[in-house]
């Protein structure tokens, strides 16, 4: 890992994730019991909540190390060199006739071992 993730983890993370967890189930409970109210408001409320819960989740040792993570993800997936419309197209034909040629494969061994059976047992 790169010396920018590796932050020092302070003796009041634990406390400050169980806080954000216990907002987060909060903010469910909330929305569900209060459900005389516009489903709009609700939501918002919920987001406010879980946004709450983030921030305060990111103040943690862990949650900088999440994030870090995040952004080197992000920064990867740039990098990826996505396959053209036509590649895309030609791989997922291939794939199709295959699965097809397989289907007809595997029925035609099926019929012939259905009819070596009826000729064995001779129920046929």
């Amino acid at each position: 890992m790169n010396a920018k993730s590796q932050v020092e983890a302070s003796s009041l993370d634990t406390v400050k994730l169980i806080i954000a967890v216990g907002i987060i189930v909060g903010a469910i409970l909330g929305f569900y019991y209060l459900d005389a109210y516009s489903q709009l408001l609700r939501v918002l409320g919920l987001l406010v909540m879980m946004g709450l819960a983030a921030l305060l989740a990111y103040q943690t040792a862990m949650g900088k190390s999440v994030w870090d993570f995040a952004s080197a993800s992000k920064m990867e997936v740039r990098k990826v060199v996505w396959p053209s419309r036509q590649e895309t197209v030609q791989t997922t034909l291939i794939v199709f006739v295959m699965v097809l040629f397989m289907g007809v494969v595997l029925w035609l061994f099926d019929m012939m071992l259905g009819a070596i059976l009826r000729a064995l047992t001779g129920s046929g």
